[in-house]
């Protein structure tokens, strides 16, 4: 049996894929703040990732769903302190797990990373210019871990989705909120186990000749 750590992985789009690789009949460890998560730690706290997970051994798949909104103001009224958190959370955090476990998935000779961009992260989103520059950092990332890795049999892809329905979205500002579901040509925000469903091909056998690459999932707003 194969096991995947998620982060993020007791609410909204994590949850949702850990839902779901369980039924695909993989063992599912969730990070996250939350007390109920199977390691509940701060992901922006480099030392206690790599120690967290220097306990649970090998790692075959990893989800990075964590993430923050941010600031929903004008990129000029961004507070520094709460830009800089955006950073902490959404690249910084997903640094410090996926250093973690590489080593591992190279040693064994496989491995699947899946990471949660945005279609923030390539249209931009105004009023959420943190968010949307931190999650364009999380595909550059990708990109260049993808080729890195292109020949250990470790794969890394991300998805970006449209605005989808979770509790992270729920604390979008309406406006935010109704502009960017505007966008989307089928009219409706996305599901939860839509990207899920996305993200269990990625994250198994099947994604065998697709690295370093972007999927959208946006309900037909993608442009490119």
């Amino acid at each position: 049996m194969r096991r995947a750590l998620i982060t993020g992985g007791q609410s909204g789009l994590g949850a949702a894929c850990a839902t779901r690789l369980r039924a695909d009949g993989v063992e599912v460890l969730t990070i996250d703040l939350a007390p109920e998560a199977d390691l509940s730690l701060d992901i922006t706290d480099a030392d206690a990732v790599a120690a967290a997970i220097e306990g649970v051994g090998p790692v075959d798949i990893l989800i990075n769903s964590a993430g923050i909104v941010g600031p929903n103001v004008p990129f000029w009224e961004a507070p520094p302190d709460k830009w800089r958190q955006t950073f902490d959370v959404n690249v910084h955090g997903l640094f410090n797990v996926t250093r973690a476990v590489i080593p591992g998935m190279i040693a064994s000779g496989w491995g699947r990373i899946v990471n949660m961009a945005s279609m923030a992260g390539k249209d931009g989103n105004p009023n959420l210019a943190a968010y949307s520059a931190s999650k364009a950092a999380v595909i550059g990332l990708t990109k260049s871990l993808g080729k890195e890795l292109a020949k250990t049999g470790v794969i890394v892809n991300a998805i970006a989705p449209a605005v989808i329905d979770t509790p992270m979205n729920a604390k979008t500002d309406p406006a935010v909120l109704a502009h960017i579901t505007s966008l989307i040509p089928m009219g409706r925000v996305g599901r939860a186990e839509e990207v899920a469903a996305l993200v269990a091909w990625l994250a198994s056998d099947e994604c065998s000749f697709s690295t370093g690459a972007v999927y959208d999932i946006s309900g037909g707003r993608a442009t490119y």
